[in-house]
């Protein structure tokens, strides 16, 4: 393996790494609003903690028409 395709091969685990980074930044910002949209949805509708998920989805709907 020469020097170049060393180098080569280098950037290219750099370039991937750095996209894992991003990948799993953006994860966390997704994880993060889900948590604090739902903590919301919990304040302003307490009864949402209680219900399933169907439920909840079905009245969000007819709510929000």
């Amino acid at each position: 393996m020469t020097d170049n395709e060393k180098k080569l091969l280098q950037a290219e685990h750099r370039l991937e790494e750095a996209q894992m980074r991003d990948r799993q930044k953006e994860r966390k910002a997704r994880t993060r609003r889900l948590i604090q949209e739902g903590a919301i949805l919990e304040k302003v509708y307490p009864s949402a903690a209680d219900m399933d998920l169907t439920k909840l989805e079905d009245f969000l709907y007819w709510a929000l028409r």
